[in-house]
């Protein structure tokens, strides 16, 4: 079975249930595969990052195997303002946020609704440089676990929409994240777009942010927000503190 979601934001679950832990989310556009169901929930697997979850039975739509295969073959589009609205004949709109899948709308098979959308687009590569344009669009978004989307983001969300929307490709989690790219042996060598990545007392990657110039980062915390980074890691403009430890620091464009 494979699907496609068709609403703005779903959030995808640790275990089938509502109250379950969300550990990542669904945006409009987005296909996958479904591993399982059951009467109520699917145990999906997103075809961008294979990252899997549990998502409610009502909030996507069935699509057919060839459906899926042709959007695996297709250039990614994407919507690229901070919020745009998809819009349908009977004129009801739908409000979708930046990083939305647009590439089924050319499928009139899945398209059965005739969705259209005439905002702001992206596709194909860009310029490491224009990573950072990317990651201000975000700024001061607050922090939510398991979020991807200027509404509420956390940190490896962040660093991956940011990546995504300039035409790479991350995986979901800072520790996944974190097995990516060239490993830099110091701040010096590193160049903006380069990612940091921060571990806890037992040596676990638990957050990950992007290198700016003049050794700033941006990196969601709280917010999405700009601090200072050194060899020992993040230093907090506002608490006057170290809150991050630095563990690696990876390039991968």
């Amino acid at each position: 079975m494979f699907g496609i979601c068709n609403l703005a934001i779903v959030p995808l679950r640790l275990e089938h249930s509502d109250q379950s832990e969300m550990t990542s989310q669904v945006l409009f556009g987005e296909h996958f595969k479904v591993l399982k169901q059951n009467k109520k929930w699917s145990y999906i697997q997103l075809a961008f990052d294979s990252y899997t979850g549990w998502i409610d039975n009502k909030q996507y739509k069935a699509i057919s195997e060839a459906d899926y295969n042709q959007l695996e073959k297709v250039p990614a589009v994407l919507n690229a303002d901070l919020i745009e609205y998809i819009t349908a004949p009977n004129n009801q709109l739908l409000a979708v946020p930046i990083g939305t899948s647009l590439s089924f709308l050319d499928n009139s098979n899945i398209n059965t609704e005739n969705y259209s959308f005439e905002g702001l687009k992206t596709t194909g590569v860009t310029s490491k440089q224009h990573l950072l344009r990317t990651a201000f669009m975000y700024l001061n978004a607050p922090y939510l676990w398991g979020g991807k989307t200027p509404f509420g983001i956390d940190c490896s969300g962040f660093t991956q929409m940011v990546y995504k929307l300039n035409g790479y490709k991350l995986l979901r989690d800072a520790s996944e994240q974190a097995t990516q790219g060239e490993a830099l042996s110091f701040i010096e060598e590193s160049e903006p777009g380069d990612l940091a990545f921060f571990d806890n007392e037992d040596g676990a990657i638990i957050h990950v942010g992007i290198i700016m110039e003049d050794n700033y980062i941006i990196h969601a915390h709280g917010k999405v927000r700009i601090d200072r980074l050194d060899h020992l890691g993040i230093y907090n403009v506002d608490t006057q503190r170290h809150t991050h430890k630095l563990r690696v620091i990876k390039k991968v464009i």
